[in-house]
């Protein structure tokens, strides 16, 4: 799985960057995570307010901070 983790570099997509790693690693999941700071390229994926996630090319998450459990969800729907 690819995760992008969208954001400039705010406290919050900081944040959600640490969380991401942090459920990654607790779940052993197979995910390569890369952080996207280019605004310019955020805004390609529709995202237009950060921090935000994307999975395998797809948006689940912008705008907010999630859980812990809703985050391993969201990384683990099929």
């Amino acid at each position: 799985m690819e995760i992008k983790i969208l954001g400039t570099g705010c406290p919050k997509c900081k944040t959600l960057e640490k969380l991401t790693r942090e459920v990654v690693e607790n779940n052993n999941l197979d995910a390569t995570i890369t952080k996207e700071e280019d605004i310019m390229k955020i805004m390609e994926y529709g995202v237009m307010q950060t921090p935000g996630v994307v999975v395998d090319g797809k948006v689940v998450l912008s705008g907010r901070l999630p859980s812990s459990s809703e985050l391993l969800n969201l990384l683990t729907i099929k």
